[in-house]
């Protein structure tokens, strides 16, 4: 089979974008990814959104956005999987060209959650839980999470406190991220001052949702033009898993089992262990996502995630960075274009062009999104090839 390389990749800034539509938008990552391709043609176009229906009143993005961007006839749809569409997305892409089906794919995720606000923002956010029994009676997803950072603390007995060092990571990281939506650091004291919004969830440990566009061309490698001149980064792995939809309906409901299953697929499928991995870009929606993600994944014991971030093991030096380029805490939530954005930064990481950012020799990246608590995951390796001459490859 072969080698499914990430050969462009564009993004907006992540933010309120009042004066784009959410074409424009996507079109700006969708040029920006096929400048840096080097002009590469896709066969399909894969759009990943979330809220489109309900905040844009616009369904059948794949014909709008495949039209919007001068490739009226293409092959295009949508894929929504909640704040997992990007990775789901991602995968779709991946696995058209892994088999045969396609040799160039586009993977653009967009949101536009500024075309609405307040309480029918709020009602569209609603409909990723179970609408019969969670929706209905009010939850939302961020009360959804604080009653699970709830049991999280008193099944642990960690200190409060004990996640401010999320938070305050993702920040210090986004600070040097142009795209970001927070590019500023955040303090203990900042963090501890920070006003409720869901006992015991406060401001900062909640990440912002807003607009943003991302975009991935996927190709064959043997497709690449002449004189490419990024290093190579391909798909390792992908995986998918999902969960029960309502949380109450799990046996144990800090055990994010889809997100534990796609990532040991995604290593066994790449062949490699959770230590060989360089970066983990994972689902920081709220910051005890962080710690359920970080134990799912094998990084810290039931009930540990949360030390991770009090000693320095997710920091870019760290034993497992996390969140290099802010996270969605601070970069900002772009909903279903969460994947694509993964898939960007993380190309980044891997090609040695994230800045000040960058980690030193990265050659592999572990990137997830999920949506909702994990009712559904999705897990890619990345993986940067050792050199080869890219001057052999053409492109009819």
């Amino acid at each position: 089979m072969a080698d499914v390389l990430i050969a462009g990749i564009g993004q907006s800034p992540v933010g309120e974008h009042w004066d784009l539509s959410l074409r424009e938008l996507a079109l700006h990552a969708i040029q920006a990814a096929q400048q840096d391709a080097g002009g590469l043609q896709p066969q399909i176009v894969i759009v990943a959104n979330m809220l489109a229906p309900l905040l844009s009143n616009q369904a059948h993005l794949g014909a709008l956005i495949a039209d919007f961007a001068g490739m009226s006839g293409i092959e295009a749809f949508t894929v929504e999987a909640a704040g997992a569409s990007g990775g789901a997305a991602l995968r779709a892409g991946y696995l058209a060209i892994a088999s045969g089906q396609a040799d160039v794919a586009l993977v653009v995720g967009v949101e536009k959650f500024t075309d609405q606000i307040g309480a029918s923002a709020e009602a569209a956010l609603a409909s990723a839980a179970d609408s019969d029994f969670e929706a209905v009676h009010g939850i939302t997803s961020t009360a959804q999470a604080a009653l699970l950072m709830r049991r999280y603390l008193h099944e642990t007995g960690a200190p409060r406190q004990a996640f401010a060092g999320f938070s305050i990571t993702a920040h210090a990281n986004a600070a040097s991220n142009p795209n970001a939506m927070y590019p500023k650091p955040i303090s203990a004291s900042a963090y501890q001052k920070a006003s409720l919004v869901s006992e015991p969830l406060n401001l900062l440990d909640i990440a912002s949702f807003a607009d943003g566009a991302a975009a991935v061309i996927l190709a064959r490698s043997d497709l690449l033009p002449a004189g490419y001149p990024h290093p190579l980064v391909r798909i390792a792995a992908s995986s998918m898993a999902t969960d029960t939809l309502a949380l109450h309906d799990r046996p144990d409901p800090l055990d994010f089992q889809a997100a534990r299953l796609s990532v040991e697929r995604a290593l066994w499928r790449a062949g490699i262990a959770p230590d060989q991995v360089d970066l983990f870009e994972l689902y920081d929606a709220y910051s005890i996502y962080a710690a359920l993600s970080l134990e799912a994944a094998g990084y810290a014991a039931r009930g540990q995630g949360w030390q991770l971030a009090q000693n320095g093991d997710i920091s870019l030096n760290g034993a497992i960075p996390i969140a290099t380029l802010g996270g969605l805490k601070g970069r900002g939530n772009p909903g279903g274009a969460t994947g694509v954005y993964q898939a960007v930064e993380a190309s980044l990481q891997l090609r040695g062009k994230a800045g000040a950012n960058q980690i030193a020799g990265a050659r592999r990246a572990l990137i997830q999104c999920l949506g909702g608590p994990a009712s559904s995951a999705v897990a890619h390796v990345l993986e940067r090839l050792d050199d080869r001459s890219a001057s052999r490859l053409t492109i009819d």
